[in-house]
């Protein structure tokens, strides 16, 4: 059976979830893909782009059959800082080469989320961060302009894009507006 989803249902707790799709954070940022449910059934979501899925929300097939978005455990880098300072240095520096991020601060423990980057390791490093290499949910920072995620942003500006990138694949790839 094929699922083709074109409706979402957001976040709900009111729905009978039928199905469930596990997704890295790359696939959540697409509009257009194919993957297969849990219960072993082909889905092809077809959904407007720049809004990225969000980890529990609900896809509705044309069929009726309500799917939940699962966040799949992907290779990460987590770094924690042991005060404020070096938290918001760290997030200044990544935040200026436009690194997908994700960030979190509670009951006294920062620690942002990062896609494994050897470069970028090196940096939080040296800004004093203490960093685990893990398998986790990667949940990265929607775009500030857009009002969720976006590239709205990148037609209205321009800068340099020489600013320290290493020259491996991976790092060319995680260079991204966000």
């Amino acid at each position: 059976m094929k699922l083709d989803v074109y409706q979402r249902l957001g976040i709900r707790t009111d729905v009978a979830v039928t199905e469930q799709v596990v997704l890295d954070h790359l696939q959540r940022d697409r509009g257009r893909l194919r993957a297969t449910t849990l219960g072993g059934h082909e889905i092809r979501i077809f959904l407007e782009r720049g809004k990225p899925l969000l980890v529990g929300e609900i896809l509705q097939s044309e069929c009726g059959k309500n799917i939940q978005v699962v966040g799949a455990d992907e290779p990460v880098t987590t770094a924690y800082a042991a005060d404020s300072q070096t938290f918001s240095r760290a997030c200044y520096h990544l935040g200026n080469r436009h690194v997908k991020l994700q960030i979190a601060s509670a009951d006294g423990e920062r620690w942002l989320r990062i896609t494994p980057d050897h470069v970028l390791e090196e940096m939080l490093g040296l800004l004093g961060l203490t960093l685990k290499s893990e398998r986790a949910v990667f949940v990265p920072e929607s775009g500030a302009y857009t009002g969720g995620h976006g590239h709205a942003s990148s037609r209205s500006h321009s800068h340099d894009h020489s600013h320290g990138h290493s020259n491996n694949a991976d790092a060319a790839h995680e260079h991204h507006h966000h």
